[in-house]
Parts: structure tokens; C-alpha cells; sequence
């Protein structure tokens, strides 16, 4: 395992976007934001996706010039129109809004159509969260991989919630997950590396387990918990698409698939603040003394820690910071074969 330091890495996804005519100012800030995803180990979001980026952008399925506005705007709610820009060019004035808002209004709901895939749902709340402000984030995800509880037509997709509770000092409190088992890009990960997926990710239609990735076309990913995960991935598809004119169900295109058709991609961010409901130094140190508390508490034996949501992204970040992003042979091989085509200097680790 190779690492990228941090800079350099940032550096080299610009370059990227900018060989193909992304405007500078984007580029940079959509590689600092993709970067964000691999700092907190969300791997399958980060710089793996840059040569899927590219490939849409050279299809044309990316504007490259996007008028991103507010669409609809009543009180403490808006709707924001992509204009089919970049995803984290989408969601990032999604936030920039919704820190306005929530400023003005103690609470507010921003959804947002015609974006793109835009990383980590923790990007973004994480934002928030940095603020003081609660942030929750929903999406419909850019390829339908789920099929509903008992089918096999593949009509959802892993419909992914993040939720971020500020925490003083400590550690974000935030979880980040996908309402599939696992999300579709730990699959593709999987499959570049040559690695067979666990036999609870997946299945065929006719419900056995699927292993080999490369195989995923054939088969479904599996919800979280059951028919509780697929409920919980139907509301967030009418909640992030359906109430945001924006795809989902038979309408989500498969961005894997078709590069250069708009996918219409629908989100939604939350954000809410804890003044509202009483002083924020307490309600802070109600959440730090909810994590002591969880952390304290009995094991089961052979267990040596009790983690909250977000430790977990805490110290991979730590990690990443100091020592950089872990590139696999494959993901190396794959950025390298993507700068030559783009025409740039390729990553000499």
C-alpha cells in the first residue's frame, strides 16, 4: 500500500478536472471536497471516483459551466436547480445555504435536483456540524442496485442518510450510512481489487448470496436490517427525490452505465440549531456525557472498545492527515492510465 499526500492529491484531481475543461475554481474546490471523502475513509467516494467523473464529463452527461440557483424559495426552505453541474458544486451551495438559513430561521430544509454524485454524505454535514449547527443529509443514489423486500426489480438504490450532532471538542458525533448492507462503491472497490464480497452483501434472483463482484450486475444488494432498511430507503427516495422533482425509482439512471445522460440526482439537507431548544452549552455537554456514558459501559467479552458514530472517521482522518490517502496497486494503476489520457503528469509514489 502506497500513501498520497494530502496536497499532492488535491493538486493532481485539479489538474485532472481542469485537463478537461473543468473552470479552475471548480476544480479545485470539487477536489477538496472529494478529498474530504477519503480523509474519513470513505474510500469508495473519494479520489476512486475521478476517473468515473471524467468519463461522464467527456460523454458530456457533466455541464461544465452550471448556473446552480435557488429554483423555489419560501420561508426557511428552498429548492436548488443543478443545472447537471458537478455533484459537490450542487451540494456545496446547498450548505452555503443552508448555513444562511439556519442563521435566520433557527431551523430550515434545502432539497436540490439536477445534481450529480457528489462523495460522502458526511461531507456535507460534517459542514454543518463544524458551525454548531445539527445537520442531516439524504439522497438518491445514482444507480438503482436494490430491489424492494421479497423482488428482484432493481428499483431502489442504497439511499443514503447522514446525520451530524456537534460535540464541543470532542469528536462529531455523525453517522454516515448507506440502507444497503453495504454501499455499491465498496463493491466496485472490491471488485478492482480483485476481492470477493462478503455472502451478506448481496444476492441473486433467485435470494442466494452473490461473492464475486464482478457478478453484481446480476444480483441485489441487501437492505440494512431487513425490510426495515428497505422502508428506510423508500422514505428517503421520496423525501431526497420524489419531493425534489428529481429521479427516483424507474426514473434513476444508472451513471455507471450511461455517462452521458443527466441523472437528475435529488438531495436533501437539513440543518437545525440546538439554541433553539435551549442553551448550546448544555446541550453540548448532554452530548458529550450521552458518549461518556456509551463508552464507559459494559463489554461483552472479547470486546476491548465501545464506539460512538463518528470515532471511527475521527482517527482515520488523524491518520490521513499525517500520513496521507492509501492507494492500492489498482487505484494507482487506474489514476495513472486517467492522467495519461487527460495529458498529465502522472503520480510518482
Amino acid at each position: 500500500m502506497k500513501y498520497l499526500p494530502i496536497i499532492q492529491a488535491e493538486e493532481f484531481i485539479a489538474n485532472v478536472l481542469k485537463a478537461n475543461k473543468v473552470p479552475a475554481e471548480d476544480a479545485k474546490l470539487v477536489a477538496q471536497l472529494m478529498l474530504k471523502s477519503d480523509l474519513v475513509g470513505a474510500d469508495g467516494h473519494g479520489i476512486f471516483r475521478l476517473p468515473a467523473y471524467v468519463k461522464r464529463i467527456q460523454a458530456g452527461g457533466i455541464n461544465l459551466n452550471p448556473h446552480i440557483r435557488i429554483e423555489r424559495e419560501q420561508g426557511a426552505t428552498a429548492l436548488i436547480h443543478g443545472d447537471n453541474g458537478l455533484g459537490h458544486l450542487v451540494m456545496n451551495k446547498a450548505v452555503d445555504l443552508a448555513i444562511e438559513k439556519v442563521r435566520q430561521h433557527s431551523v430550515c430544509w434545502i432539497g436540490s435536483h439536477y445534481g450529480n454524485h457528489s462523495g460522502a454524505a458526511s461531507v456535507y454535514v460534517r459542514r454543518l456540524a463544524e458551525q454548531g449547527y445539527i445537520g442531516i443529509y439524504m439522497a438518491v443514489g445514482n444507480a438503482n442496485h436494490m430491489a424492494p423486500w421479497g423482488g428482484i426489480d432493481l428499483l431502489l438504490s442504497t439511499n443514503p442518510i447522514a446525520i451530524a450532532v456537534p460535540a464541543g471538542d470532542h469528536p462529531i458525533v455523525l453517522l454516515d450510512i448507506a440502507t444497503t448492507v453495504a454501499a455499491y462503491g465498496k463493491v466496485k472497490l472490491a471488485a478492482q481489487k480483485g476481492e470477493s464480497m462478503p455472502d451478506t452483501w448481496m444476492i441473486d434472483r433467485n435470494g442466494k448470496p452473490i461473492t464475486d463482484p464482478q457478478k453484481s450486475s446480476e444480483g441485489s444488494l441487501l437492505p440494512i436490517g431487513g425490510y426495515k432498511g428497505y422502508g428506510l430507503a423508500v422514505m428517503i427516495g421520496l423525501l431526497a427525490g420524489a419531493l425534489n422533482n428529481a429521479a427516483v425509482g424507474k426514473q434513476t439512471i444508472d451513471f455507471n452505465a450511461h455517462h452521458d445522460l443527466i441523472t437528475n440526482t435529488g438531495q436533501t439537507i437539513i440543518a437545525v440549531d440546538p439554541s433553539a431548544f435551549g442553551d448550546r452549552d448544555q446541550f453540548v455537554e448532554r452530548v458529550i456525557a450521552l458518549v461518556d456514558d456509551l463508552k464507559a459501559s459494559s463489554k461483552l467479552p472479547g470486546v476491548n472498545q465501545i464506539r460512538v458514530p463518528g470515532d471511527g472517521a475521527a482517527k482515520v482522518m488523524a491518520e490521513r492527515l499525517q500520513h496521507g490517502i492509501p492507494l492500492s496497486i489498482e487505484l494507482h494503476a487506474s489514476l495513472n492510465h486517467c492522467a495519461k489520457e487527460c495529458g498529465i503528469v502522472t503520480l510518482d509514489l
